[in-house]
């Protein structure tokens, strides 16, 4: 027993001096001079390790709902075999679950506050370093394994604190607020994209067209035909698949013929006009038919949801390994800095200066897809989107100016998650860890975002006909 308790002074020794190494670090990373942008780690390396930690949080969920949360349920071998602290862990996991009826139920309610603990520590966590970021435009890149360091102390320290009431109500209710924020937010970026999309791929074939010869831009013109054909194509086979698999209630059928509907609307007014393009339609169309699936797949009715109970091994790793995907490149996408600016050539993490006697269309372009330097005909070489400040004569912070927006984005990002994980944090039984949020609070707020979707997509099609003296662009 001696020794037991000296390795744990020894571990709880090292561990403090690594918590007040990693504080005086952050401490002299926050309170130092700015670096010029020149200087590494690079103005990137902030971004990069921010979503890699957002990445690192989701899957702490994962464990803390499926992993942590089961095995300190009352009566567990886990929480039995845990030396002093045993029967207190067991209280705080299950801190303001007992009122459920049933074990599954108050088994998942735990599940959910150990979704909170990770989601509450990442929103936290971002919010603070949004907060430095906007004092200290630099601040975002150093520090780093202190930040991880830390931030992880932070999640494990959750560990200890009750469900009731700092992660059950009072974090459930700002996440969801965070997520439906988000959730509005995705929308538009994605249609954003959508354009983009397009109007990319009309600029490369037209572009083709002056420097390769006639006729050397249709390679261009045919991927879009491509493009188009297998997205509706494949709508048209998703929305066939659901009424055949997920009818036989009301809410399902209502929902598909509503994205039948809407999708030939959108379609027919696009067509009618010159306001978008027939792929951006098609975009359109095919997300709008993944929400669709994904809302009756969390339907809680047995009699119109085929999935619902499905627990073999196959779909559970799946099932993560989609969800994981999922969260995070919607997380990767969405810091897209173009679109935290507003503009198509801000200054920004990933952009270190440009040259200001340029003119617009000799600016740097991002790419559409990649989020990557696009250097057209007039876009100037590598080397003039690389000028130093002193050069360009821009202040060294100006490359970090949105610092502080991208990790406000990656708060709402967490809040979303945690939402996405836990049903909006409803407690019905049906869910698992192949389909976490099963229930009618996650079925609505995915149909909610594809009519906002398709709503706000119509708009972009109607208001210039509706205003024309507007300026829409």
């Amino acid at each position: 027993m001696g020794l037991v308790f000296s390795f744990a002074k020894g571990v709880a020794a090292g561990v403090g001096f690594c918590f007040c190494s990693a504080i005086g670090s952050l401490f002299s990373s926050c309170l130092g001079n700015d670096k010029p942008s020149t200087i590494p780690p690079s103005a990137t390396s902030g971004r990069r390790r921010s979503v890699f930690l957002l990445i690192v949080s989701i899957g702490l969920a994962f464990a803390f709902q499926y992993g942590i949360a089961p095995a300190l349920q009352p009566g567990g071998s886990t929480a039995a075999d845990l030396p002093v602290s045993g029967d207190y862990l067991t209280d705080a996991w299950t801190s303001g679950c007992n009122d459920f009826g049933t074990d599954e139920l108050r088994e998942k309610c735990s599940g959910n506050s150990g979704v909170y603990r990770v989601a509450g520590s990442t929103t936290f966590f971002f919010l603070l370093a949004a907060l430095s970021a906007y004092c200290k435009p630099s601040a975002n890149r150093e520090a780093w394994p202190a930040k991880y360091f830390l931030f992880l102390c932070l999640v494990a320290g959750t560990i200890f604190i009750p469900n009731d009431p700092l992660f059950d109500p009072i974090y459930m209710q700002l996440a969801r607020v965070g997520g439906v924020i988000f959730v509005f937010f995705q929308q538009l970026i994605l249609i954003d994209l959508a354009y983009n999309w397009n109007e990319s791929w009309v600029e490369k074939a037209d572009k083709a067209e002056l420097e390769e010869g006639v006729d050397q831009g249709k390679k261009w013109l045919a991927a879009i035909l491509v493009s188009c054909a297998i997205f509706y194509i494949g709508s048209i086979v998703v929305i066939s698949l659901m009424y055949v698999y997920f009818s036989g209630c009301a809410s399902n059928e209502a929902f598909i013929s509503v994205t039948l509907a809407m999708s030939v609307i959108v379609t027919a007014v696009q067509l009618s006009g010159e306001e978008s393009s027939l792929l951006t339609s098609a975009i359109i169309v095919a997300y709008s038919t993944y929400l669709c699936y994904t809302a009756v797949s969390r339907n809680p009715n047995d009699e119109c949801n085929p999935q619902l109970g499905d627990e073999d091994i196959l779909g559970i790793v799946l099932g993560i390994g989609l969800c994981l995907l999922s969260l995070t490149w919607t997380g990767w996408s969405f810091t897209a800095h173009s679109k935290l600016e507003g503009t198509s050539n801000p200054l920004s993490e990933d952009s270190e200066g440009e040259d200001p006697g340029k003119e617009r269309g000799e600016t740097i372009v991002k790419g559409v897809v990649s989020n990557q330097p696009d250097y057209g005909t007039n876009g100037g070489d590598v080397e003039d989107a690389k000028s130093s400040p002193e050069q360009t004569g821009i202040s060294p912070n100006e490359g970090f100016s949105s610092s502080w927006k991208l990790n406000v984005i990656l708060a709402l990002v967490s809040c979303w998650y945690a939402m996405a994980l836990t049903g909006w944090g409803a407690i019905e039984t049906g869910g698992n860890a192949a389909n976490p949020d099963v229930g009618k609070a996650s079925m609505w707020m995915i149909i909610a975002s594809q009519w906002l979707v398709l709503t706000l997509y119509l708009w972009t099609l109607v208001a210039p006909r509706l205003f024309p003296d507007r300026d829409f662009s």
